[in-house]
């Protein structure tokens, strides 16, 4: 890679953390998201920690460390439930307040920091008047994802999980919070609609999952969630934070469906999953951020984001799925490039979701923590690996590098259905060999997809246009 680029996942290829929340604070951009291991068994297993970067140089993250324990509850000190999706406001006085759910509950808990990315410690759990949990009354429903903005003194506290099936879960709810971030002055109400309740409501075949997250831009409030589908992202928008939501569009998906710029509408990019994630305006440019699934299971999400486009009467446009994510443009085309950067990866056999031992997939040596970088597995026939875009200016030859019992070709074309430029033969190898071809590409932007035909079961490490 280039010096000083961009790319997916915005954080080291060795880093599991999804579910994020992008906020910019005092010139800085920060992702409060859970934490999931590579290898992980469940989702959410480790402590929240926090990365920046300058608005400037969205290419430079900075590891905050950790900034709350899950055994910091003290409903959890024995750390047997886990941590899952968080979010962070701005209080009244100054403070940054931390909502989040443990696994196994259906209260808010919260804690406070002086500072964005600082320790954060317990401050309480989110209550009615009497002294009810919220999650806890009579005619609550169970509190999942908390999504929370403040204006002044007031804090909105967006929550909810609908699953298919289950007509005890209504949609995703509002409930309103006083000056102290925990007591509720307004009970929960639906703001959009679980798919069970959305028949005529506009949200049909997009109604509400899960992963609600709240914005303001202007005078209107964005309401982002994780659909019925699941590898969607969607938004709904409204002139109050509490009531009036109408459905708005998809602002991505993690398996790149819908969109129909590049490929048909309904072919499948990428193995995609759950979805959870929200907007952020970085220098006058949008961005949704958002995760995607790795090792071949739901439990080793990473971080990702691309850029977004706002239209006229502040929709926007569907986002698709890129390599060169925050760089707001594409990736410099000479150089190495290492294959945890595709963006695309899929076989003739379309599939939505991830999880089919079959499936090519990027995953890392060593264990959960070691600074190993990431790359695509599981290669076999038909696999085809996509990165988009460069800029390629001069480029006459490709070089890859692959491992593992696998023996057959590399196709190379700029567009996943484009025509063969350069063939790679590759070989059984226990260590990383390259192979190299001749290619001809010509000046201006691409993409590089690599279709394998042979037979075996082989790994891609890095490819290098020169």
């Amino acid at each position: 890679m280039a010096k000083n680029e961009a790319f997916n996942p915005y954080l080291p290829s060795w880093e599991y953390i999804p579910d994020g929340e992008p906020y910019v604070f005092n010139g800085r951009v920060y992702i409060f998201g859970s934490h999931d291991q590579f290898n992980g068994y469940v989702f959410c297993m480790d402590d929240y920690v926090c990365w920046s970067a300058p608005v400037n140089e969205l290419w430079n993250w900075r590891y905050e460390g950790v900034i709350y324990k899950k055994t910091d509850d003290p409903l959890n000190k024995n750390g047997t439930m886990c941590l899952y999706a968080p979010d962070v406001t701005v209080g009244a006085d100054g403070r940054y307040y931390l909502y989040y759910v443990l696994d196994k509950l259906s209260i808010v808990s919260v804690a406070v920091c002086d500072k964005p990315a600082g320790q954060y410690s317990f401050y309480g759990y989110v209550h009615y008047q009497d002294g009810t949990l919220l999650g806890e009354g009579e005619k609550d429903q169970p509190q999942f994802d908390p999504g929370v903005l403040t204006e002044g003194e007031t804090t909105y506290l967006y929550t909810g999980f609908c699953g298919k099936g289950d007509k005890s879960r209504s949609g995703a709810m509002v409930t309103v919070l006083g000056k102290d971030m925990l007591t509720v002055t307004k009970a929960p109400s639906v703001i959009v609609p679980g798919c069970e309740y959305s028949k005529g409501t506009g949200f049909e075949g997009h109604a509400f999952f899960e992963a609600p997250s709240i914005r303001k831009i202007g005078s209107m409030y964005y309401f982002i969630y994780s659909s019925e589908v699941m590898h969607e992202l969607c938004y709904a928008v409204s002139k109050s934070p509490v009531s009036g939501f109408s459905y708005a569009g998809i602002l991505v998906s993690n398996c790149d469906l819908h969109i129909g710029s590049y490929k048909p509408e309904d072919k499948i990019m990428a193995y995609g999953g759950n979805n959870h994630g929200s907007i952020c305006q970085i220098n006058n440019e949008w961005y949704i951020f958002y995760h995607r699934h790795t090792n071949g299971t739901w439990y080793s999400r990473q971080g990702c984001a691309e850029h977004l486009t706002l239209k006229d009467k502040g929709m926007f446009e569907q986002a698709e799925l890129t390599s060169c994510g925050l760089n707001n443009g594409p990736l410099e085309g000479l150089g190495v490039h290492p294959a945890y950067i595709a963006c695309h990866l899929y076989t003739d056999k379309p599939a939505m979701y991830s999880g089919d031992s079959t499936f090519p997939k990027i995953t890392q040596d060593g264990r959960d923590g070691d600074r190993e970088t990431g790359y695509v597995a599981n290669i076999q026939d038909t696999t085809t690996i996509g990165f988009k875009y460069f800029q390629c200016n001069n480029i006459k030859n490709i070089r890859i590098w692959t491992r593992g019992y696998i023996e057959g070709t590399f196709e190379v074309r700029l567009a996943w259905d484009g025509k063969i430029v350069a063939r790679l033969p590759i070989t059984f190898s226990n260590v990383w060999t390259e192979s190299v071809a001749g290619i001809v590409i010509p000046d201006g932007v691409w993409a590089v997809y690599l279709t394998f035909r042979g037979h075996g079961n082989g790994s891609l490490k890095a490819f290098e246009l020169y």
